[in-house]
C-alpha cells in the first residue's frame, strides 16, 4: 500500500519523496490504525490523508472547521486531478444534490464537511450506505479545551467511534502541546493511537521582535521589503485594523481589511481579493487565517502581541507554507499585556487562569533575549539542535545585551523597592530617568535615592528594560493596575547572585538568513518574475487562486532548471501529470522565450 501511495504522490502532486513523518502518518491509515499527527504548517499535513484517500478504495471524509479551508483544498485537489467534493452552507441546494449523487455513485475520493454536519442524523444515513475508507479530522486542536482555538462543535466527534465501529480516525494539527495531544485522543475515543509528533520548528521563518514605536513606519518598512508579495498584518482590535488599513491605503499600499465586525459580504470580498492576489496585504484581527491554504505568504506582521505562543505559532505559521523563506515581525508593547488581560476578564476562572499563564509566556518571548526558534521549541517541549538558528533577530546579530546588565537591573529593582512596590512600569521609568512631572514632585519621589539613576537613557529605553525584567521573572505585575513587585528571583539580582539579560538594539545591516540564500540558489530572478505573471494570468482564466496553479517553490524550481521538454517539466518539484497536461505547453513556451531573449541555457540540472 505504501508503494501505491508513493506512486499516487508522484502522479497527482509531482513529489517523489516524503517529508518528515508523512510516510509514517500515511502508513497508519493504510494499516487502519488511529493516529494523532502534529506537523508544523508547511509540513505537508494535508497530503498525509489526501494521498492515502486516492490510493485506497472507498471515500475518505475530512472534517474541517472553516468553509474557506474546505473550498481551497477542494479547488487545489481538482487542479491535481483528484475527485473531491464539499458540503457546506455556502453551496446551493443544486450543488449539494450534485455532491450527494456523486457520493452515492462513488465519484469522489475525498469529501470535506464541517463537524456538526458529519454527525447530523440525515448525513449519517448517507455515510452508512457507502464504503467509508477513514475519517480525517483537520485542525484537531479544536477538540481540546486546552487548545488555543477550542470549538464546542468538535466535541461531537467523540461519537464517531460509536457510530462507525472499526472506522479509522486520523487527527491532524500544527499546534498542540503534550496536554492538548492527550486530550485530543481522549475526547475522540481513539483506539491506542499512534502519536506522530514532528518538529515544531519552522526553519524557513525569520522571527524578529521589536518594541512598538511608530507602528505605521515599522509596518511600512516590512511591506517595502516585500513589494508586490503577499502578506498579513495582524492587529489586536477591530478599530486598529480599520485605522492601519486606512493609513496604508492612503500611502498607496495594496491592502484590504478583515475582522468580525464587518458585514459577511465585505469580509468574504476581502478574503477573496487576498487569496486571488488582487491585493497584496490583508490587515486583520485573529478572526482571519485559520485554515487559509495560501502557500506564498512571504511575511506576517503582528502590530500587537498575540495572547499565547500557540496563537503566535499558528498565525506566524501562515507565512512560508511552501517551505521558502518568509519574515515574521512582532511589534509589542507593555500595554498589549494589559489589553489582553482586560479582554480576558469575563472568562471562566479556570479558563482565565490558563489564559493568563499563556499570556505571561508570550510576554517572556517578546522581552527575552534567547533565540526565537529555541524559545518556541522549548515551549512545545522540544529542543533546537543548532546553537545558532540563523533565522531570528537574536542569532542574526540584530540585538545584543548591554554590558552592565547587573548594575542596571539592580538600579531598576531598587527603585521599585523605594516606591514600596506600589507603582507601574511607566511611573517607575519616569522616576529612574529623573522626570519633573507634577505627580512625581507632589509625591516627593524626586527625593528618592534612585531618582534619576538612569537619566542618561530615554524613558522608552528604561521602560523596555523593565518589561524585559518582567519577561525574565525578576519582576511580577500584580493587581488591576499592573503594579510592579520584586520576585524571589529578582532579589537574587539585588544581592548580586544572578545577572539578567537586558537587550539593546544594534544598528547594523541585516544579514540574510541562510534559508533565504539557499532557496534562491541558482534561480534566475527575472524568469521567476515572468513565471509569476504568467501564473496569475493562468489562474485568472481558471478562476482559482494563483498558488493553486503553481506554488512559489515550483516557480523557483522552474527558474532554476529552465526545462524545455515535457519530461524535464515533470522533474520540477510540485508538477504532477495533470498540471503538466494543463499548463506544460504554455509554461515551456514562456521559459524558452525568456531564455532565448536573455541568452540563457535551458535544461539546467542541479
Amino acid at each position: 500500500m505504501i508503494e501505491n501511495i508513493r506512486k499516487t504522490l508522484a502522479k497527482y502532486w509531482g513529489y517523489d519523496n516524503f517529508l518528515p513523518l508523512q510516510e509514517e502518518a500515511m502508513a497508519c491509515i493504510a494499516r487502519r490504525r488511529d493516529s494523532v499527527v502534529v506537523l508544523p504548517t508547511g509540513g505537508g499535513k494535508s497530503l498525509c490523508f489526501q494521498a492515502p484517500a486516492v490510493a485506497m478504495s472507498g471515500l475518505a471524509v475530512v472534517v474541517s472547521p472553516l468553509i474557506s479551508l474546505m473550498k481551497d483544498q477542494v479547488d487545489a485537489l481538482a487542479q491535481c486531478g483528484v475527485p473531491a467534493g464539499r458540503i457546506d452552507s455556502s453551496i446551493s441546494s443544486e450543488q449539494r444534490m450534485t455532491v450527494l449523487n456523486g457520493i452515492r455513485n462513488n465519484k469522489f475520493k475525498l469529501l470535506y464537511l464541517a463537524p456538526e454536519r458529519l454527525v447530523s442524523d440525515d448525513f449519517l444515513q448517507v455515510l452508512r450506505k457507502i464504503n467509508l475508507s477513514f475519517v480525517a479530522i483537520d485542525e484537531a486542536h479544536c477538540v481540546s479545551m486546552w487548545g488555543h482555538d477550542f470549538r464546542p462543535e468538535y466535541r461531537q466527534l467523540g461519537s464517531l467511534k460509536r457510530l462507525f465501529p472499526g472506522v479509522t480516525i486520523a487527527a491532524y494539527t500544527a499546534t498542540a502541546t503534550e496536554q492538548v495531544r492527550r486530550d485530543i485522543a481522549e475526547q475522540l475515543g481513539l483506539d491506542k493511537p499512534k502519536m506522530l509528533i514532528g518538529s515544531f520548528d519552522r526553519p524557513n521563518l525569520v522571527y524578529k521582535v521589536r518594541q512598538r514605536g511608530s507602528i505605521l513606519k515599522q509596518v511600512r518598512d516590512v511591506l517595502d521589503r516585500h513589494s508586490s508579495e503577499s502578506g498579513i498584518v495582524y492587529c489586536i482590535k477591530r478599530k486598529d485594523v480599520d485605522r492601519m488599513c486606512a493609513q496604508l491605503a492612503h500611502k498607496g499600499y495594496s491592502v484590504a481589511p478583515y475582522h468580525a465586525g464587518m458585514e459577511d459580504v465585505d469580509r468574504k470580498k476581502s478574503q477573496e481579493m487576498f487569496i486571488n492576489e488582487k491585493v497584496d496585504t490583508i490587515v486583520a484581527t485573529i478572526a482571519f487565517g485559520m485554515g487559509i491554504d495560501k502557500s506564498n505568504v512571504r511575511y506576517v506582521i503582528h502590530a500587537g502581541m498575540p495572547k499565547s505562543l500557540e496563537h503566535y505559532q499558528q498565525e506566524s505559521g501562515r507565512a512560508g507554507r511552501d517551505g521558502l523563506e518568509a519574515e515574521c515581525d512582532l511589534f509589542y508593547s507593555g500595554g498589549d499585556y494589559g489589553t489582553w488581560k482586560f479582554l480576558m476578564k469575563d472568562m471562566q476562572p479556570e479558563a482565565q487562569k490558563i489564559a493568563m499563564v499563556k499570556l505571561s509566556e508570550m510576554y517572556s518571548y517578546c522581552t527575552g533575549g534567547i533565540c526565537r526558534h529555541k524559545t518556541i521549541l522549548r515551549y512545545f517541549g522540544q529542543n533546537l539542535d543548532n546553537a545558532n538558528c540563523e533565522a531570528c533577530d537574536v542569532c542574526l546579530g540584530e540585538l545584543s545585551h548591554i554590558d552592565d546588565a547587573l548594575v542596571t537591573g539592580q538600579k531598576i529593582l531598587s527603585c521599585i523597592a523605594r516606591l514600596d512596590q506600589r507603582s507601574g512600569s511607566n511611573y517607575t521609568a519616569l522616576v529612574l530617568t529623573g522626570s519633573r512631572e507634577k505627580r512625581i514632585i507632589e509625591n516627593n519621589h524626586d527625593t528618592l535615592s534612585t531618582y534619576g539613576l538612569l537619566s542618561d537613557y530615554s524613558k522608552d529605553t528604561v521602560h523596555n528594560w523593565i518589561e524585559q525584567l518582567v519577561g525574565q521573572d525578576y519582576i511580577e505585575k500584580t493587581g488591576e493596575y499592573n503594579v510592579l513587585t520584586i520576585t524571589e528571583k529578582g532579589r537574587r539580582v539585588l544581592n548580586g547572585q544572578e545577572t539578567p539579560r537586558l537587550l539593546k538594539p544594534v544598528k547594523r545591516p541585516t544579514r540574510i538568513s541562510r534559508v533565504a540564500a539557499d532557496s534562491w540558489d541558482g534561480v534566475d530572478h527575472g524568469l521567476f518574475e515572468a513565471l509569476r505573471k504568467l501564473r496569475k494570468t493562468l489562474a485568472g482564466k481558471k478562476g482559482v487562486p494563483a498558488y493553486v496553479v503553481f506554488g512559489d517553490a515550483a516557480l523557483r524550481d522552474m527558474a532554476r532548471r529552465r526545462p524545455s521538454t515535457p519530461t524535464g517539466f515533470l522533474e520540477v518539484k510540485g508538477v504532477g501529470e495533470m498540471k503538466s497536461k494543463q499548463y506544460g505547453k504554455t509554461v515551456l513556451t514562456a521559459i524558452k522565450a525568456y531564455c532565448t531573449a536573455n541568452s540563457l541555457e535551458t535544461d539546467v540540472i542541479d
